[in-house]
């Protein structure tokens, strides 16, 4: 399967980020912490270029803990502040103030030496669909100030938000880039719902999905579901119908609702904590 994914209003949110850039001293990009490298949009490197940068790996609490280390210190050597968070349930949210004071010090000591105080910083919070930036926002601000949604593309215009004398948000919609060069990362997309469902070839896609974690985890789908462990990926998408009683009329196998099943049971983090990247 091609997995591909970048509709029209993409393009005219790329373009209205490229002018609000000019307007923050920082920005905040939220990845998936399950596929930190491929939940990360390449042309925010080229548009953040200068500005001081955090990068907040979200839902870490779904990813493996041993991987969420070895990320940090990536991000960490590449001169990016980073931080493990989960903004659903509050996670690390406290810790963001103080290291946007550390990521903005010498905004901030440049403003005092020239008479200015308690000028915000102001920060764009930039990711891709479904990775939470709303809800990060939300929970960060300690109200409900932006739409959510936990479908892909909810955010759709530029909204500031005021959250302390010392700090401004403009949150901003998820945007993926035109091309993907390696079919991995658009397949890691799909894996975690930040691609349209409803383009996607859902059993082709949990077959791609048990075959990723027969090599990494490979414990995972057997014990989750009672099955026996098999190299075969529609065999064992057959084994999870069977588990789980999904059948057509006639007593067929829905291999459709068994691959549902497994990719709401993968997202929802019901399979273990999962990492699908390494550095």
């Amino acid at each position: 399967m091609n997995y591909q994914w970048y509709p029209g209003h993409m393009t005219k949110a790329r373009r209205m980020m490229q002018e609000d850039i000019k307007l923050v001293d920082l920005v905040i990009e939220l990845v998936d912490a399950r596929i930190p490298l491929s939940s990360r949009n390449p042309d925010i490197d080229e548009l953040g270029k200068n500005k001081s940068r955090i990068v907040l790996l979200n839902k870490s609490d779904l990813s493996d803990p041993a991987a969420n280390r070895v990320w940090m210190d990536f991000f960490k050597e590449k001169g990016i502040h980073v931080l493990e968070i989960n903004a659903r349930s509050g996670m690390g949210i406290k810790a963001i103030n103080p290291l946007v004071q550390e990521a903005c010090k010498e905004k901030i000591e440049r403003d005092r030496k020239r008479g200015i105080v308690n000028r915000p910083v102001r920060a764009m919070v930039v990711g891709i669909p479904n990775v939470g930036k709303s809800t990060f926002i939300n929970s960060f601000a300690g109200k409900a100030c932006t739409k959510t949604g936990n479908k892909p593309g909810v955010t759709k215009g530029k909204q500031w938000i005021r959250l302390n004398k010392s700090l401004e948000l403009l949150d901003t919609p998820g945007i993926l880039w035109p091309k993907f060069e390696d079919q991995k990362v658009g397949r890691n997309l799909a894996f975690i719902g930040s691609m349209n469902d409803e383009i996607i070839i859902k059993d082709e896609l949990a077959c791609d999905l048990i075959q990723v974690l027969s090599e990494l985890y490979p414990a995972a789908v057997p014990e989750r579901y009672q099955i026996e462990s098999n190299e075969d990926a529609v065999r064992t998408l057959e084994a999870i119908a069977e588990s789980r009683k999904c059948y057509q009329k006639g007593e067929q196998l829905d291999l459709l609702k068994a691959a549902d099943l497994l990719l709401d049971d993968f997202r929802g983090g019901k399979l273990g904590r999962i990492s699908l990247e390494r550095p």
